[in-house]
C-alpha cells in the first residue's frame, strides 16, 4: 500500500520541478526579506529581486504544479480508458484528500499575505527616487545627477511625473513597461527626447505645492555675472522681478504670471517637438473673447493647423527644467567664480573655462584628461610666472571645472545644454523671446509686446554703485561691451548661446 500523502497525480515530474522552484524561490525571498530588513545598507537591486523578480519564479513553480497535476490526472484517466470528471469532488474522509486541502488552504493563506506585503514593497520601490534615477544609469545618470542639484531636490520623481490618484499611476505604468523594453535593448534616445509627451497637466501636479493665487508682488533677483577679459571683471546684473499673480482676490493678474492667471487661457501651435517655435497663439480673456496671432512671416498652412496639436499653456512651457536643468558653462562658470570655487584672481580663467567644457569630447574620462591639458597648459604657455608661483589656484581651478562638467555634460547620452534648452529669460535661449517679438499677430495688426519692463526692472548692472550704474527707477541696458546699440534692436541669442561661440 503507498504511504503517499498526496494524491498521485501530484507525483509527476512538472509538478515535482514546480515545488522544486517554488520553495526554492520562497526560500530565497525569505532569506532575502531578512536581510532588507536587518540590514541597514543594501543596494536598490536587492529590493527589485526580493519583490519584483524573484515572486515571478514563485508564481511560475505554484503554475507548475497544478498544470503537472492536471495533465497527470488526464493521461491516468485515459489510460483506464474513462474520461476525465468535469465535476470538482472532495472527500474529506479521504486522508489525502484532506491533506491536500490543508496544504492548499494554508499555503493559499501564506501566499496572499506574502503577495500583500510584497506588492506594497515593490509599490514604494518602483515609486522611489533611487529606483528612477539609478537602476538604469546610463540612460538615467544625466537627469539623475541634474535633479540632485536641482531646488526639487527633496521632491520624489513620481510627485511630478505622476502625481497623486490612481488613473496616472496605471498609465505611467504602461509607459513605463516600454521605457524598461527600451532601455534593456537599447532602443532608447540620445539624448532622451523632451518635452515629455505623456507628462501630467501642470496643474495637477506642480499646483498641489505652487498655485497661481499665491503668486503676487515683485521680487529681487541679482545675477552674477563675469566678464571674459584678463581680470574676469565682476559684472553682476540686479533686477526686480515682476512675478505678479493670478488670483482675482488680488486684482486682474499682471506681472509675468499673468499667463498662469485664472482669468486669462493661451493656447498655442509649435512647429517643432521642442516647442521651441510658436507659430500660432490664442489668448481667451475674462469675459471669454478670444484673440488669434499668426506669424505675419511663414504662417502655418491650413493642412499643418489641421493637423497640430493645440496646447494650453501651463508651468512647464516656461519652468521647463525645473528640476533636469544642464546650465550652459558661462553660466556654470559664473557661479563657480561667485562662490570661489573658481578663483577669480586668474587671468581669463572665464573664458579658458568655457572653452574647455565646450570641447567635444567622446566620454567623460577624455573630459577630463582634456581640461586638465587644456588649462594647466594655457598657463604654462600664456602665464608661466602665475603656472609656477600659483599652482594650487590653478589645481584648484582645474578641480572645479572637472566637477562641472561631471555635473552639467554627459557625452555617453549626447546631454548638453543645447538640446535642452531652457525656457526662463531669453539670454542664451529663445525663451520669453518665443512669443514676445516673435512676429506673431492678430488679425487687427496687434503685436504681442517685447517690453523689458513688462517682466522686469532693471535696477543695477555692474559692480560699483555710484557710478550711475544703480536705480530705483531702473536703467536701460548696456551692454558691457559696446555693440553699436544692437543690444537694444536683436536677440541675445544671435550672439550668447552659453558656449565658447564668442571666444573662437
Amino acid at each position: 500500500m503507498s504511504q503517499r500523502r498526496l494524491p498521485e497525480f501530484f507525483y509527476n515530474w512538472i509538478s515535482i520541478g514546480g515545488a522544486l522552484l517554488a520553495m526554492g524561490s520562497f526560500a530565497i525571498i525569505a532569506l532575502l526579506v531578512l536581510i532588507d530588513l536587518f540590514v541597514e545598507s543594501t543596494t536598490l537591486y536587492l529590493g527589485l529581486l526580493t519583490y519584483t523578480i524573484l515572486p515571478g519564479f514563485l508564481v511560475a513553480g505554484l503554475v507548475l504544479i497544478a498544470v503537472g497535476a492536471l495533465l497527470e490526472r488526464r493521461r491516468e484517466a485515459k489510460g483506464h480508458g474513462a474520461s476525465l470528471d468535469p465535476v470538482f469532488s472532495l472527500d474529506l474522509r479521504n486522508a489525502r484528500q484532506r491533506t491536500a486541502l490543508f496544504i492548499f488552504v494554508g499555503g493559499t493563506a501564506v501566499f496572499l499575505v506574502a503577495s500583500a506585503l510584497g506588492t506594497y514593497k515593490a509599490y514604494h520601490i518602483t515609486e522611489s527616487t533611487k529606483f528612477c534615477g539609478t537602476l538604469c544609469h546610463t540612460v538615467m545618470n544625466p537627469e539623475y545627477t541634474a535633479y540632485q542639484r536641482s531646488a526639487h531636490a527633496r521632491v520624489a520623481c513620481v510627485s511630478c511625473h505622476i502625481g497623486p490618484g490612481a488613473g496616472w499611476f496605471v498609465k505611467s505604468k504602461l509607459s513605463g513597461a516600454y521605457q524598461v523594453y527600451s532601455a534593456a535593448f537599447k532602443k532608447y534616445h540620445r539624448p532622451i527626447e523632451t518635452p515629455v509627451r505623456n507628462l501630467r497637466p501642470a496643474r495637477e501636479t506642480c499646483e498641489q505645492c505652487h498655485w497661481p493665487e499665491k503668486f503676487f508682488g515683485e521680487r529681487r533677483h541679482v545675477n552674477p555675472r563675469y566678464l571674459a577679459d584678463e581680470k574676469n571683471t565682476p559684472y553682476p546684473l540686479t533686477l526686480l522681478i515682476n512675478t505678479g499673480g493670478g488670483g482675482s482676490l488680488r486684482g486682474p493678474g499682471h506681472g509675468i504670471h499673468w499667463h498662469m492667471a485664472i482669468n486669462n487661457k493661451v493656447e498655442y501651435i509649435a512647429r517643432d517637438r521642442a516647442r521651441q517655435e510658436i507659430a500660432w497663439l490664442r489668448v481667451t480673456n475674462r469675459s471669454g473673447q478670444m484673440t488669434e496671432f499668426n506669424l505675419a512671416e511663414n504662417p502655418l498652412t491650413v493642412e499643418e493647423r489641421r493637423q497640430a496639436e493645440i496646447r494650453v499653456m501651463d508651468c512647464i512651457d516656461c519652468h521647463n527644467r525645473p528640476s533636469h536643468n544642464y546650465r550652459p558653462p558661462t553660466r556654470e562658470v559664473d557661479a563657480a567664480l561667485y562662490d570661489g570655487r573658481i578663483p577669480a584672481t586668474l587671468p581669463f580663467i572665464k573664458r579658458e573655462s568655457v572653452k574647455a567644457l565646450d570641447g567635444d569630447y567622446p566620454d567623460t574620462p577624455s573630459a577630463m584628461a582634456a581640461i586638465d591639458q587644456k588649462l594647466r597648459g594655457f598657463y604654462q604657455e600664456k602665464f608661466a610666472k602665475v603656472s609656477k608661483e600659483r599652482s594650487a589656484e590653478v589645481d584648484a581651478a582645474v578641480l572645479a571645472v572637472q566637477d562641472i562638467y561631471r555635473h552639467s555634460l554627459f557625452p555617453e547620452m549626447k546631454v548638453t545644454w543645447r538640446q535642452y534648452p531652457e525656457n526662463i529669460g531669453h539670454t542664451l535661449s529663445p525663451g520669453c523671446f518665443r512669443c514676445h517679438g516673435s512676429g506673431l499677430t492678430s488679425s487687427d495688426g496687434k503685436t504681442i509686446s517685447r517690453n523689458c519692463t513688462s517682466c522686469h526692472v532693471l535696477l543695477g548692472q555692474g559692480k560699483e554703485p555710484g557710478d550711475g550704474l544703480m536705480s530705483v527707477r531702473g536703467l536701460t541696458f548696456k551692454h558691457p561691451t559696446d555693440i553699436g546699440g544692437a543690444e537694444a534692436e536683436g536677440n541675445c541669442t544671435a550672439c550668447h548661446q552659453g558656449g565658447a561661440e564668442l571666444y573662437e
